[in-house]
This record gives C-alpha cells, sequence and structure tokens, in this order.
C-alpha cells in the first residue's frame, strides 16, 4: 500500500487524465445549442425551406423520392473547394439513377454568387444559415466544421452523415442504389 505523498501524486494524476478524458469528449461531441433541434441518422430531416442565389425560396421537400447527398460548404473552406468539382462530375453522372446533389452554402448570397460565377457546378446550389432550421447543425453538424455531407434515402431518412471531404470511392458508395 502506498503512503505519503505518492499516493496523492497517483491520486492527483487519476483525476486529472479523467478531466482530460472527459474534456475532450465534450470537445469531439458538444451537446446541442439550447434551442436547437438536431436530427441523427435514421431520422427525418428538419423541415427546411433554403434559399438560392436569386432569392428564390427551395424546400428541402423538392427532392423527395430521391436519395440526396446534401454538402455543406462555404466559399472560404479550402477543403469545400477543392470537393466541389468531384461533387459536380458525380451529380451527372448519377442523375439518371434518382440520385441528386445539392449544395448548401452557409455564405453570403453575393460571395456565393461571385464563387459560381468563376467555377460553376452541376447541380443546385442554395443558402442556409448554419443555426436555422436547415443548417448543418440541424442536421448533426455539432463540430461546426466544413464541408459536412448528409444522406437522405428515398424514404426521407437521414442515412449517413460525413464531416470532410469525400474520395471517388466514397462518393461511389454513398451514391449507389439502395439494395
Amino acid at each position: 500500500m502506498m503512503r505519503g505523498p505518492t499516493s496523492w501524486i497517483v491520486a492527483l494524476a487519476l483525476v486529472a487524465a479523467a478531466t482530460g478524458l472527459y474534456l475532450e469528449h465534450r470537445r469531439m461531441n458538444p451537446p446541442p445549442p439550447a434551442g436547437v433541434t438536431v436530427a441523427d441518422v435514421g431520422d427525418l430531416p428538419p423541415e427546411a425551406t433554403f434559399v438560392s442565389v436569386e432569392g428564390k425560396p427551395h424546400q428541402l421537400s423538392d427532392w423527395r423520392g430521391k436519395r440526396l447527398l446534401i454538402n455543406f460548404w462555404a466559399t472560404w473552406c479550402a477543403p469545400c473547394q477543392r470537393e466541389m468539382p468531384l461533387l459536380s462530375d458525380n451529380a451527372a453522372r448519377y442523375r439518371d439513377r434518382n440520385v441528386a446533389i445539392l449544395g448548401v452554402a452557409e455564405d453570403t448570397a453575393n460571395a456565393v454568387r461571385t464563387y459560381l460565377a468563376n467555377r460553376p457546378v452541376n447541380y443546385p446550389v442554395v443558402l442556409a444559415d448554419n443555426d436555422a432550421p436547415g443548417g448543418s447543425l440541424s442536421f448533426g453538424n455539432m463540430r461546426r466544421v466544413l464541408p459536412y455531407s448528409v444522406l437522405i434515402g428515398e424514404d426521407g431518412r437521414i442515412l449517413r452523415r460525413k464531416l470532410g471531404s469525400f474520395s471517388q470511392a466514397e462518393l461511389d458508395e454513398w451514391l449507389a442504389p439502395a439494395r
């Protein structure tokens, strides 16, 4: 049995380690802000209204019945910029397979309009506020990092979520028709 200062040092080290693990867990899995409903895998997504860069409203339900990949991005996000040509190519590739890709910019309309004028994509792009229903937070992006993607099945339920960019192999796996 340990006695004296050694036992106190061991006890303090254990308390410090436990506290560190708890804080790291909270950092990686923060709770949702008060009053915000966050959809999880298997849930129906939030009732969301998006706005095109021209100001036209779009409902998430406009894509009901399709396998829908929602990709949250911003013009200032370098990984988002690198990923967009891949998403654009796959939007055209999977269009005839009842699959759609939707870009949701958490950015200003002017910045998105300017960006898309120089780098157009083959899928619709709409705007959303991160904290509003339809923003990435309401789809489970608790860390609020971009790019963030959500796959919604033909039945309207969330199938998968991903933080970070896609590879072609991942997109093929995500966008393939359900078996």
